[in-house]
C-alpha cells in the first residue's frame, strides 16, 4: 500500500466515523422513559397503576402474555388495524375502552417499545429513581436528564488517537522511502509531530466539527425547559382545582378555544368563585389573602374597596389583617384573636407583601405576576383555538394530566421533532367538523373505504409555512 493509499483509506474511516456517530444503544429504562414522555404520557398515567384517558400500564406485559411478543408490537404500531383484523386481544381492549382511538406510532422501532416496557416496569416496581438514577416519578421538580454526549467525547479521543498512529505510519513509511532511495531520514520526535502542519490541521478541523455540534446542539435545545415547575408567586393548586373540584381548563383559560393564546385567567375570574369561598382548605387565608389585596376585595364587608389604591400600606394592611384574624378565629373555634393568631396575620401579610410587590411596585394592588412556564420562540407558530376548537384536542394531550399537578410542571418537550410526530400519528376528527368540509376529496375517499384517516399531515401539518413565516 503506498504512502497516498493509506491517507485516503484512513481519512475514509474517520469520515465514516463521523457519519455513523454514535453506536445505538441497547434498550433500557432510561430510554423508555424519552419514549414514554414523547408519546404515552399524554394518555396514560405516570405512575403506571391508575387509568386515564388510556388503562394503566402496569400489566402491560402480564396482558399481552399469551400472544407472541409480535403482536403487542403491532397492537402499540397501529392498534386499529389489529382490530379489524379481528386479533382476540385487539378487540377485547377495544371493546373496553371504544370509542377511545389509541393513537398510532408507526415509527417506533421494536428497541423503543422494549426500552418502554423496562421503564414501565420499573416505575412499577418502584426501582426507577431509587436504583435506576433516574428522576423519581411524580416528584415535582423532576430533573429532566439530559442526553448525554460521553459518546461523541469518545468518538473524538478514538479521532486523536487515529491521527497519532497515522502520523507513526506515515513516518514509518517515508522512513521506508528514504532508506530505498539511500537517502538518510531524520525521523521526527512525538514533538515535532504533534507540531506539523497535517497535525494542527486535523486537530483545527476536529475542533471546528466538536464545537459545530456541540453550538448546534445546544441552540437546538434552547427554550426546552421539560419538567420546569418554578414556584408562583400564589400557591396555586391545579390538583385541588382542576383534579377535586372539577373545574374545566377552558373556564379559566377561556382564550384557548377562541385565540391564539390560552391567556392568564385574570383576578376577576378566581373572584367568581372566591368572594365567597374565603378560606382555604389548605393554606387557610394566606393566598387566597393575596387574590383579595391585587383587587382591592374585602371580605369581611363583601364588597371591593372604595378609593382602594389610594389608601395608605398601613391602611390596607389593617383590612386584611383584620380578614385574616378574623378566619384564624372561625378556625380554631375560639372567641377571640390570640398571640398565635396575631404572629399568624403578621406572616400571612408579610407573605401578601413579598408576593405582590416588586422593585417599582411597592403596592399590593394591581395585577399578579404569574411566572410564565410555556414559552415558544418567536420563529414558532402556535394557535390554540386551531387545536382546542378546531382539532379537538385535549389539553393533556400537551400538557399532561394537569389536573394532578400541586405545581404545574411543563409537561412535553415542545420541540420541533415532538409538534412534526403529533401531526404524522394525529388522525383529523373528520365527522361532524365543517371546518374540513372544503376537503372533498379526502370526505370522498373515506366514504368509499380507499381511505380509513386523514393525519394533520395529510391537511399540511408539515409545510414549514404552517408554524414557520
Amino acid at each position: 500500500m503506498t504512502l497516498n493509499q493509506l491517507k485516503k483509506s484512513v481519512l475514509g474511516l474517520v469520515l465514516l466515523l463521523f457519519a455513523i456517530g454514535p453506536i445505538q444503544a441497547q434498550p433500557s429504562a432510561e430510554a423508555g422513559n424519552t419514549v414514554f414522555r414523547n408519546y404515552c404520557a399524554s394518555c396514560h398515567a405516570k405512575n403506571m397503576k391508575s387509568n386515564l384517558t388510556g388503562p394503566a400500564l402496569a400489566k402491560a406485559e402480564e396482558n399481552w402474555a399469551d400472544y407472541p411478543r409480535e403482536d403487542l408490537y403491532s397492537w402499540i404500531r397501529n392498534s386499529q388495524g389489529m382490530i379489524a383484523a379481528g386479533h382476540p386481544r385487539a378487540v377485547e381492549l377495544w371493546n373496553q375502552y371504544k370509542p377511545t382511538v389509541m393513537t398510532s406510532f408507526p415509527n417506533l422501532t421494536d428497541d423503543d417499545i422494549e426500552s418502554t416496557l423496562l421503564y414501565i416496569a420499573a416505575v412499577t416496581d418502584g426501582t426507577w429513581g431509587a436504583g435506576k438514577g433516574g428522576p423519581v416519578v411524580g416528584s415535582e421538580n423532576a430533573v429532566v436528564e439530559e442526553k448525554s454526549n460521553t459518546v461523541y467525547y469518545l468518538l473524538f479521543g478514538l479521532l486523536l488517537v487515529l491521527a497519532l498512529i497515522l502520523s507513526r505510519v506515515v513516518n514509518s513509511l517515508a522512513k521506508i522511502n528514504a532508506a530505498r532511495d539511500g537517502k538518510v531520514y531524520e525521523e521526527k520526535s512525538l514533538r515535532d509531530t504533534l507540531t506539523s502542519r497535517g497535525f494542527i490541521t486535523f486537530a483545527i478541523f476536529a475542533a471546528i466539527v466538536l464545537l459545530g455540534y456541540t453550538t448546534v446542539n445546544n441552540a437546538t435545545n434552547l427554550g426546552r425547559q421539560q419538567g420546569y415547575a418554578p414556584e408562583q408567586p400564589i400557591k396555586f393548586s391545579h390538583e385541588t382545582h382542576a383534579g377535586l373540584h372539577k373545574i374545566e381548563c377552558q373556564y379559566c383559560h377561556d382564550g384557548a378555544r377562541r385565540s391564539k393564546h390560552s391567556v392568564i385567567p385574570a383576578a376577576n375570574t378566581c373572584m367568581n368563585c372566591h368572594t365567597a369561598i374565603q378560606y382555604g382548605s389548605q393554606y387557610g387565608s394566606a393566598e387566597i389573602a393575596k387574590i383579595y389585596a391585587s383587587v382591592g376585595y374585602d371580605p369581611l364587608e363583601n364588597k371591593y374597596i372604595e378609593n382602594y389604591e389610594d389608601l395608605s400600606d398601613e391602611e390596607v394592611e389593617a383590612i386584611f389583617k383584620k380578614y385574616m384574624s378574623t378566619m384564624y378565629v372561625q378556625a380554631e373555634g375560639i372567641d377571640s384573636i390570640d398571640a398565635a393568631g396575631e404572629r399568624l396575620a403578621d406572616e400571612q401579610w408579610d407573605g401578601v407583601v413579598e408576593s405582590l410587590t416588586r422593585p417599582g411596585k411597592d403596592k399590593v394592588y394591581g395585577p399578579i405576576e404569574w411566572v410564565r412556564i410555556h414559552n415558544l420562540p418567536d420563529h414558532a407558530y402556535f394557535n390554540h383555538a386551531q387545536h382546542v376548537t378546531v382539532g379537538k384536542v385535549e389539553c393533556q394531550q400537551c400538557h399532561g394530566a394537569v389536573e394532578e399537578m400541586e405545581v404545574v410542571a411543563q409537561h412535553s418537550p415542545l420541540s420541533m421533532g415532538w409538534c412534526i410526530n403529533c401531526h404524522r400519528q394525529t388522525e383529523v376528527q373528520f365527522s361532524d367538523n365543517d371546518y374540513y368540509n372544503s376537503y372533498e376529496k379526502y370526505h370522498e375517499e373515506l366514504a368509499s373505504g380507499d381511505r380509513d384517516k386523514v393525519t394533520v399531515a395529510d391537511i399540511g401539518g408539515l409545510e414549514c409555512q404552517k408554524c414557520h413565516y
